[in-house]
């Protein structure tokens, strides 16, 4: 089963979603069938790198409302990732474009390293306040994450480095009609929308295997009525053998 994640490293339910999934496939009987891919999506392309305004301002602008509100909007988020272990720092939350974070990752994802550059980019980001569109806070977190430093840097200095890996993600997602994400994608076929509850992801995870392996349904030939001459369940069941001698 492949599971593909359209995801940006300053969306805070993102964070969130990645973790239900994660909680879920523990509870999933297959788990160690499941492959789980991460793909490219920038809430804002064109969010500049310094924004020059806190996360509770942004949002504020964004949508409207009035600073105390947006601290309370982001207070309710910060609810929900605690409530499957995460821990967001809304405070000092630095809000910037990620294409270069996203290119990183792309870079990861060729090294095998995907799954540690995404977890630890969106830590960085939520939990404790980095700015990710600084190149030198990539690198960092690049080399926490088991990659080359001076690797890198390099390929953060070069703009078109996996720039393409990046808009293909982008372009997959709007064939496919995604405006919003988290969005999960299971083996091409199935979607769900959003950071669900851990027993909707479980939920989803045995419907889609149950789908795609179903149980052979066989065509029995012993003959009706016949006695039951076999074994199951620690017991063997005895044929009637006064019916063999009439």
């Amino acid at each position: 089963m492949k599971i593909e994640v359209w995801s940006d490293f300053v969306c805070p339910f993102c964070y969130i979603g990645k973790r239900r999934l994660e909680q879920a496939l523990q509870q999933f009987a297959h788990k160690d069938d499941v492959q789980v891919e991460f793909k490219s999506f920038e809430l804002d392309p064109n969010a500049p790198v310094d924004t020059g305004k806190t996360i509770n301002e942004a949002l504020a602008a964004k949508y409207g409302m009035t600073i105390e509100q947006a601290k309370q909007a982001n207070e309710g988020i910060g609810q929900q990732a605690a409530s499957v272990g995460l821990s967001f720092n809304f405070d000092d939350m630095k809000p910037t474009n990620t294409f270069d974070a996203h290119r990183l990752a792309k870079f990861a994802k060729a090294q095998g390293k995907e799954a540690a550059i995404t977890e630890k980019l969106l830590y960085a980001y939520f939990t404790e306040s980095k700015h990710l569109g600084k190149k030198e806070t990539l690198v960092a977190v690049a080399e926490d994450a088991g990659l080359d430093r001076e690797e890198a840097r390099q390929i953060l200095a070069d703009k078109n480095a996996y720039a393409n890996e990046v808009r293909s993600d982008e372009a997959t997602a709007q064939h496919y009609g995604i405006s919003g994400v988290p969005y999960f994608v299971v083996n091409q076929k199935y979607a769900i929308s959003g950071a669900q509850p851990i027993e909707t992801f479980v939920g989803a995870l045995q419907q889609v295997w149950e789908e795609e392996n179903p149980t052979p349904a066989l065509k029995s030939l012993s003959p009706e009525g016949a006695d039951d001459a076999f074994c199951a369940d620690g017991q063997c069941a005895v044929p009637d053998s006064s019916k063999n001698q009439q």
